[in-house]
């Protein structure tokens, strides 16, 4: 038999036997195997005490399940591989692991440690995966390792990880083909999925110095290559390459402001993204993208919309000189850009690139919100020019202006209580 010791027997050799096992399944039934005394005895404890039993005779009966029968019948046939064809003789995950449990069972120490060793190397797909995470614990120490490439790893280990992939992700370089910009998102998606897990290292990782100066850099790459697409929006023909190229880096932005907002470093984002207001809605608004580009003009749209919300609940905070900018920039343009997007989306079935009910609500709420927190004459200013406009009806900022008149009304009452308790004040002495 092909892999078995150079020995002149082998399994179910009835002339040279002198053992029989007798396994038997679920339901009772037995099926008889001829072995020898010698390898038994060499190679598994649980047989060498079995045999050594003067009531045991030359036969042992051994009850399996259905489910485990073939391993069984598979670690009696390997009882008689010599240890060096045993390892080149695995040829599945399913089939050692079935035969380590058994073995593990029956104390066969060396197909046992062929088992860890074979599972330790070979590569495991995911539902194999859950499946020796599961048998290996209840294993012992002997068989951790073949865990070793599932342990958690120490905080150095995983702020270098992190590092390498906030590189990967923000490089404005291309990698090269034939893998194109697939290897930056999939760095990208796995940021994302390190920071959204529950390790109780990534806290540890995030508030690390270098990590978070790598992330700003990341965020000046993402920038610069978003500036530089813009620029060629205006300075050539229109080519729909073109047009990816600025949504890739659009995309990328987003993708940043999700991982800085996850990291406390939301307002390195929030600063980034007022200093390009100007430039990035003058480039929008330009006569050859007056009408064109309805995708990439909503995406800046969803993107600004963040930026408010970060700044209007106050989770990033600026002066409030910042916070003015943002909302007199950014105000004009969201007012013009929805009934635009709406008046094409009333026209065309099925169009992709309306400001839909969440997306609105969200930045008429932020909007409000940061309106309410900014001084009272800057307020006053913005509400004027919010209810001289056309477009009065979205964002509908009345909750913003009742509270200016509210708070006008209470400062007036004040003041005049002021005065006139000075007034009282210098009539007495």
């Amino acid at each position: 038999m092909e892999g078995q010791r150079s020995s002149s027997f082998g399994l179910n050799d009835i002339n040279t036997s002198d053992v029989t096992v007798c396994l038997r399944n679920s339901k009772g039934r037995p099926e008889l195997f001829y072995l020898h005394s010698s390898i038994l005895k060499e190679n598994s404890k649980f047989f060498a005490d079995k045999l050594s039993d003067p009531n045991c005779g030359a036969s042992i009966d051994i009850h399996c399940l259905d489910c485990n029968y073939e391993h069984h019948v598979d670690l009696l046939r390997r009882l008689y591989f010599s240890k060096e064809s045993l390892l080149e003789s695995w040829n599945s995950v399913h089939s050692a692991l079935g035969v380590l449990q058994v073995a593990s069972e029956f104390n066969c120490r060396q197909i046992t440690d062929s088992c860890i060793q074979y599972l330790e190397a070979v590569p495991w797909e995911d539902k194999e995966e859950e499946l020796i995470l599961k048998v290996v614990s209840k294993l012992g120490p002997e068989a951790m390792p073949i865990l070793a490439r599932v342990q958690p790893v120490d905080v150095s280990g995983t702020k270098n990880v992190f590092l390498s992939a906030i590189r990967f992700a923000t490089s404005v370089v291309s990698p090269s083909p034939p893998f194109g910009d697939e290897l930056r998102t999939s760095a990208q998606e796995q940021v994302e999925y390190m920071l959204g897990d529950d390790d109780e290292e990534i806290p540890l990782v995030i508030a690390d110095e270098e990590v978070k100066s790598e992330s700003k850099k990341g965020l000046a790459n993402i920038c610069s290559l978003f500036d530089k697409e813009l620029s060629c929006l205006l300075s050539q023909t229109y080519e729909e390459a073109t047009e990816k190229r600025v949504m890739q880096s659009l995309l990328d932005l987003g993708w940043i402001c999700n991982i800085l907002s996850k990291m406390d470093l939301m307002k390195e984002f929030v600063d980034q993204w007022i200093d390009f207001s100007n430039r990035v809605i003058g480039v929008m608004e330009d006569k050859v993208l007056k009408s064109s580009m309805w995708g990439l003009k909503l995406k800046i749209v969803e993107l600004t919309g963040k930026v408010l919300d970060a700044v209007g609940y106050g989770n990033v905070i600026i002066p409030s000189a910042r916070r003015v900018e943002l909302v007199k920039t950014w105000l004009p343009y969201i007012r013009k850009m929805k009934p635009v997007l709406d008046s094409i989306g009333n026209e065309e079935t099925g169009y992709p690139f309306k400001m839909d009910e969440d997306l609105c609500q969200n930045i008429e709420g932020a909007i409000v919100a940061l309106l309410s927190a900014l001084p009272s004459n800057d307020q006053a200013e913005i509400l004027a020019d919010w209810m001289n406009g056309e477009q009065v009806k979205y964002p509908d900022l009345s909750e913003a202006f009742e509270i200016w008149c509210y708070r006008t009304k209470s400062a007036k009452r004040r003041l005049v209580e002021g005065l006139d308790r000075v007034g009282k004040a210098t009539v007495s002495l």
